[in-house]
């Protein structure tokens, strides 16, 4: 079976002296939910954002279902990858209310909104859909965002610290409604976390980036 996903010796560079990411290789079966264990300023934040498309590695080759989206040669822009990407800030547009938020990426005009309000039920926020950003919680927003983010169905989710702002409460349940989600949906995951707890809750493979580079 191929990968859904495959790194090969990725690495980056912001500054010609210092590498960022050395040498990165791995493979995500589809289905998987794997994630990368490392602390703060080991280059995962950056290693997403290539998968992402967001940068270009300096070196290494990317390929999505056995097609290469980029290597020396070409950069697929992030918009034709079918990825979706959450990120700790939930980057929400502020003039949308929920429902319009939720909907946005998804390309099935007829059926948009049922889908986005069975997200928003799923993760019981259906009676902010009126509401806009502004007006939610830190909880509620983080909400949003994973709504948004999974509503296109994409073929891999690509996940940044996503809990890391809420606290232990809010965590706790969120974590339950969003693995309950993907488990359903039987989504594809990255997700770069620092916590190692979280990481085991949700994962069946952790890979550890240190200074860059994977450990074993």
């Amino acid at each position: 079976m191929n990968p859904i996903l495959k790194i090969e010796s990725l690495s980056h560079s912001y500054a010609i002296e210092e590498e960022t990411l050395t040498d990165v290789s791995f493979k995500v079966m589809a289905g998987d939910f794997m994630s990368i264990l490392g602390p703060s300023g080991s280059g995962k934040s950056t290693l997403l954002r290539i998968i992402a498309g967001l940068e270009r590695q300096s070196l290494g080759r990317i390929w999505i279902n056995n097609e290469i989206i980029s290597d020396e040669n070409f950069h697929m822009p992030p918009e034709k990858r079918n990825l979706g990407l959450v990120v700790q800030d939930k980057s929400l547009f502020p003039h949308l209310d929920v429902l319009s938020n939720v909907a946005f990426g998804i390309r099935k005009n007829n059926v948009k909104n049922d889908i986005a309000k069975e997200l928003l039920r799923a993760f019981r926020i259906e009676e902010c859909e009126k509401k806009f950003p502004n007006e939610l919680s830190g909880g509620e927003q983080q909400r949003v965002a994973l709504a948004r983010s999974l509503a296109p169905e994409p073929q891999i989710l690509l996940m940044d610290e996503p809990f890391n702002a809420l606290d232990d409460d809010l965590k706790d349940d969120l974590y339950r409604e969003t693995k309950n989600i993907i488990k359903e949906k039987e989504m594809t995951v990255l997700m770069v976390t620092h916590d190692k707890a979280e990481s085991q809750i949700f994962s069946n493979k952790i890979i550890n980036l240190e200074n860059g580079k994977i450990r074993e």
